[in-house]
């Protein structure tokens, strides 16, 4: 499911609180600090985990422990002391990390363990249980999504698909999108609109949260469903010049013109989707099946939210994931044996069970979807939809050369400005090549 293990999507502070006590194991949520002391302990040798937020509650850990007969040693996730590690060759064992930006940036350095031969030999992670959506885990030297598998997610969605408030539909006079034919991205801006509340000149309901995982990643998808790629073929660069990218750059400047959603330019004051779709100030939110367990704790909320299919620029259609968040074992890693074993209890044992009856997301392995909650009508709803939508997962590689967050820090600079002053989207265009080719190019001559 879905995030960044540097924080940079506020969902995951929601996750910790929300989810109570007895389902703290299972959630895919970060907290805003860890244990970083050495556990219980259950004897053996210490593996030291690298993560965000309480991975494993209490009563989980200690089971592990005791099951695998060592003791796990939780540390924050922070990236400076993770690259610190690496460069020293004193890594953590097991990481927490984003399969669908990290994989290509860490397995390109050499950092990764290729887990193909580990997971060979496992009873419990068997090649062809493993969902296409870990394929975001894989890369061959040049291209992400082929070649040796260095992680897995422990859930995913497909990020682009959207919930929405029927009774708003209704209120406006709406016809309730489809469950399994996805909308033209004109057509969702146009209901953005119609949806969109304001007084005395302030937005009341946000019409539309189109800002998903980060505008990076919008905008390759985007640009994908026109029949175009962001990155070039080698990842070495990015065009936003093409006609498929510009389409799509101009679509995310006219929503954020248009002021009915939060935007680079107007950004949300809550944070993040959750808690302002929870008190009914956002009729759509761009968010994947994992966002349906946030609206399930609320009867009433539940009863008027629907799933829908993610909408195209294009006749391509595609609808890729963009976290994919899971684990990965450092080449370097001295416990390389113990962390596999916990690596591979977490992905396919108990825990995996746990997490996939708990509905944060899409389990690693289709045996375990059986195991996902279809209780209510909401739950069915959402479930048959995204049943339908898997078809159309496809890898979006993104670059080697830098992080996405780096890439993202670019629009951030640039697309604010460029929005306010109703610039011409070839000149963004080209001040977005510009900025973010000479980054990749720093990129490159690193990874040599």
């Amino acid at each position: 499911m879905p995030v960044s293990p540097r924080g940079s999507f506020d969902r995951r502070r929601f996750l910790t609180a929300s989810a109570g006590a007895a389902a703290t194991a299972t959630l895919s949520g970060c907290a805003a600090s860890v244990d970083s002391g050495n556990g219980s302990g259950g004897g053996g040798k210490t593996i030291t985990v690298m993560t965000v937020g309480e991975e494993w509650d209490a009563k989980t850990k200690k089971s592990l422990e005791k099951t695998l007969g060592i003791t796990i040693r939780v540390i924050t996730y922070d990236v400076t002391k993770l690259n610190a590690l690496l460069s020293a060759k004193t890594p953590p064992d097991l990481v927490r990390g984003v399969g669908a930006t990290d994989t290509p940036y860490f397995a390109a350095r050499g950092l990764m363990t290729d887990l193909d031969p580990y997971i060979a030999k496992s009873k419990l992670l068997r090649p062809t249980d493993i969902a296409p959506a870990n394929d975001v885990w894989r890369f061959d030297g040049n291209k992400q999504g082929a070649g040796p598998r260095y992680g897995l997610a422990r859930d995913y969605s497909q990020d682009c698909m959207f919930w929405y408030r029927a009774d708003m539909f209704e209120e406006a006079g709406l016809e309730l999108p489809s469950a399994t034919e996805p909308l033209s991205m004109d057509e969702w801006l146009d209901l953005g609109k119609r949806l969109t509340a304001r007084r005395l000149g302030k937005v009341k309901v946000y019409g539309l949260s189109a800002n998903g995982m980060g505008v990076m990643s919008q905008l390759m998808w985007m640009t994908a469903s026109a029949g175009g790629s962001l990155f070039a073929d080698d990842t070495a660069t990015v065009d936003f010049s093409s006609p498929e990218a510009r389409k799509a750059l101009q679509w995310y400047m006219d929503y954020a013109k248009a002021d009915i959603g939060p935007s680079l330019v107007n950004p949300n004051p809550d944070g993040w989707d959750g808690p302002t779709y929870q008190a009914g100030r956002m009729a759509m939110s761009c968010g994947g099946f994992w966002f349906g367990s946030v609206i399930a704790g609320d009867g009433k909320l539940s009863e008027v939210s629907r799933f829908a299919p993610a909408p195209q620029l294009g006749s391509h259609r595609v609808s890729p994931i963009f976290s994919g968040t899971g684990f990965w074992i450092p080449k370097d890693a001295k416990n390389k044996e113990e962390a596999w074993k916990l690596f591979e209890l977490h992905f396919g044992g108990g825990p995996a069970e746990e997490r996939a009856a708990a509905g944060w997301g899409m389990p690693p392995l289709n045996s375990l979807r059986s195991k996902m909650p279809q209780k209510t009508a909401m739950q069915k709803q959402a479930y048959a939809a995204q049943m339908k939508e898997l078809p159309y997962f496809t890898v979006l590689p993104v670059s080697p050369y830098a992080q996405m967050d780096a890439l993202n820090g670019v629009l951030s600079k640039v697309l604010p400005d460029a929005v306010k002053s109703d610039r011409a989207v070839g000149k963004v265009a080209d001040a977005l090549n510009s900025r973010m080719n000479e980054q990749l190019d720093r990129g490159k001559e690193l990874v040599g």
